[in-house]
């Protein structure tokens, strides 16, 4: 009898602290911190920065209608901005990019300057709820208060594109655990770009290199393998695995001068002015060349300089980059 009475106390303790557990979870609010108050200047260099940020950090690659029949994937200019239902493979649930046009009633066109700032760096919308975070905010966050100024003043300065999407729908328990992701930016200086090392990391950084670089395992980046490659991304039966990009001599980028990693770069530049050539699923990638391959010179070096400072890791990825998943 005793034994019967300690078995229940303890059944009854262990259901209420997961009740406890699961309250929680379901009433915990992101962290977050007020939107700034701020009208962001709309002057045209400005604005040009924004462009190159948008492009940098591939803002396109979830966010814009795109041409996927043709290498790269170029975007569909009337569609820049209007938001998509993302296809990727082992999401958990429904996730969508949203609308960041400023139409009012489908895109952001309501939103304050404050708002789409906090959004863009603290991954929360204008109602303080968190953002999936495959964008990639954990990385937005440390960009400057002027470039994510310049970057807000791009996306006021877009065509409004009336593009009515659902909600996204993340499956539980992510939709619980994605709450702990936004977290406030606080101010955030320019990085210095006489230093090429510091200014390469930046760059790297808001271009999201080693979230696509870096083995994904059990829901997180493996950072012990920081930029190794072999991450694979699906979609639409389709399978691309990243390369390792670690100056390791054999396995990486360690034999490759500027010259080389320039040149891989710039052999898409035709293709932005020229328009891309009809591919077939053999040519599938998520790496942004178009929009990378307009990068300048000194940021591109730059980036080559931080990437060759990092930690070489032996692991050999697959050349043969394309592959055909398994529908099943």
């Amino acid at each position: 009898m005793k034994l019967l009475r300690y078995t229940l106390y303890v059944f009854a303790g262990l259901l209420l602290l997961a009740s406890a557990a699961f309250g929680f979870l379901y009433f915990h609010t992101p962290n977050t911190a007020p939107a700034r108050t701020i009208t962001v200047r709309m002057e045209r260099d400005r604005i040009e920065r924004g462009r190159y940020l948008f492009r940098l950090g591939d803002c396109d690659g979830c966010h814009s209608e795109r041409d996927f029949s043709r290498f790269g994937g170029p975007v569909v200019e009337t569609g820049r901005g209007r938001g998509n239902v993302l296809p990727f493979n082992d999401l958990p649930g429904r996730i969508v990019a949203a609308n960041i046009t400023p139409d009012v009633e489908t895109g952001i066109g309501s939103w304050t300057d404050g708002e789409k700032i906090r959004a863009i760096r603290e991954g929360v919308d204008r109602d303080g709820r968190a953002l999936f975070p495959m964008m990639p905010y954990g990385f937005y966050r440390y960009m400057s208060d002027d470039d994510v100024e310049c970057l807000v003043a791009y996306l006021n300065s877009l065509k409004p594109v009336k593009n009515a999407l659902p909600r996204t729908a993340v499956r539980f328990p992510v939709s619980m655990l994605m709450k702990f992701a936004p977290e406030p930016a606080g101010p955030v200086k320019a990085p210095d770009r006489r230093n090429p090392r510091v200014y390469g990391e930046y760059l790297v950084t808001v271009a999201g290199c080693m979230d696509c670089h870096t083995p994904f395992e059990k829901g997180k980046l493996d950072l012990t393998m920081k930029f190794a490659g072999g991450r694979a991304f699906e979609a639409s039966g389709l399978k691309v695995v990243s390369a390792n990009i670690t100056p390791h001599a054999e396995t990486g980028i360690g034999k490759w001068d500027f010259a080389r990693f320039q040149q891989r770069f710039r052999a898409y530049q035709p293709y932005v002015h020229e328009g891309s050539p009809k591919v077939g699923p053999e040519k599938f990638t998520v790496m942004p060349w178009l929009n990378l391959s307009q990068l300048p010179d000194e940021d591109l070096a730059a980036i080559f300089e931080y990437l060759n400072s990092q930690t070489p890791v032996d692991q050999l990825v697959k050349k043969a980059k394309f592959q055909r998943a398994s529908l099943e």
